[in-house]
């Protein structure tokens, strides 16, 4: 089993590649090539170009390692070791030109299952603003920043003010008026809101303290599978609900004490 040290240097390496082509398509002018789920759930030239990338990189520096991409499926692995890489995270932000997308790329053992698997290393960089933040397991996480330079991610706990929060909606129209009972609901311990629109970045944003708390239903493994790592090296808590690990019914993250005023509001 390779060391999640190892892991980390080359989840860095590929999502920094990986951003810098991304940057460039976005700079060359986005095609749309596609809509998911929903009108609004689109993909983008870019992010199939990037992910093929992110998967052909890795494959020739770990042939045996498994795949879990947003564009591409799965792909089983011979090793116990799987990458689980959304390719652009952030996709209509993207598309748009608002500088917050980001590459995320993790390395987990075990199952390709977020109720399974174990989080070694992970790896979101935006580089629209040349932002990386990383963690390995047991390591600490870390903040890469051509801004802010180079240094260690503590979670934060909300002042007397109240929290500031984080979430984000889903594309389908169906899910709006859910989303807005429970935003209703966490409100009250909200001195605002934010959203951004890449969970990837919501999740760093907490590990940094510049988000108190975020939450989300139905994200998807890879939305998930760096970030969290980053929010849990720094000292914060990710779950779900019921005791659950995070997944598509539920995400929440935050450090210790809002985690569970969160989780207290999202389960009333």
């Amino acid at each position: 089993m390779p060391s999640a040290l190892d892991l980390q240097s080359l989840a860095i390496e590929v999502a920094k590649e990986a951003g810098a082509l991304a940057a460039r398509r976005r700079r060359d002018g986005v095609q749309i090539a596609a809509t998911k789920s929903a009108l609004a759930d689109i993909v983008t030239d870019a992010d199939r170009e990037v992910e093929q990338l992110v998967r052909e990189r890795l494959a020739a520096a770990r042939p045996d390692d498994g795949f879990l991409g947003e564009e591409g499926g799965v792909a089983a692995s011979a090793s116990g070791i799987t990458w689980v890489v959304d390719p652009i995270d952030g996709t209509v932000n993207y598309a748009y030109g608002i500088p917050a997308y980001a590459v995320s790329i993790a390395a987990v053992s075990g199952e390709p299952d977020p109720q399974k698997w174990e989080a070694l290393a992970g790896a979101v960089y935006n580089p629209a603003v040349d932002e990386l933040f990383t963690a390995a397991q047991g390591e600490g996480a870390r903040l890469v920043s051509s801004i802010e330079g180079e240094r260690m991610l503590r979670v934060a706990e909300p002042s007397d003010a109240g929290a500031l929060l984080a979430t984000g909606f889903g594309y389908d129209p169906a899910t709006h008026a859910p989303a807005l009972e429970r935003l209703a609901g966490v409100m009250p311990l909200a001195r605002d809101l934010r959203r951004i629109g890449a969970a990837s970045l919501d999740l760093t944003g907490v590990a940094a303290g510049r988000i108190d708390g975020y939450y989300e239903k139905g994200l998807w493994p890879w939305d998930h599978a760096a970030g969290a790592l980053i929010v849990v090296e720094a000292g914060g808590v990710v779950a779900g609900l019921g005791g659950k690990r995070a997944d598509r019914e539920m995400t929440i993250a935050a450090a210790p004490g809002l985690f569970a005023a969160l989780l207290a509001r999202l389960e009333d």
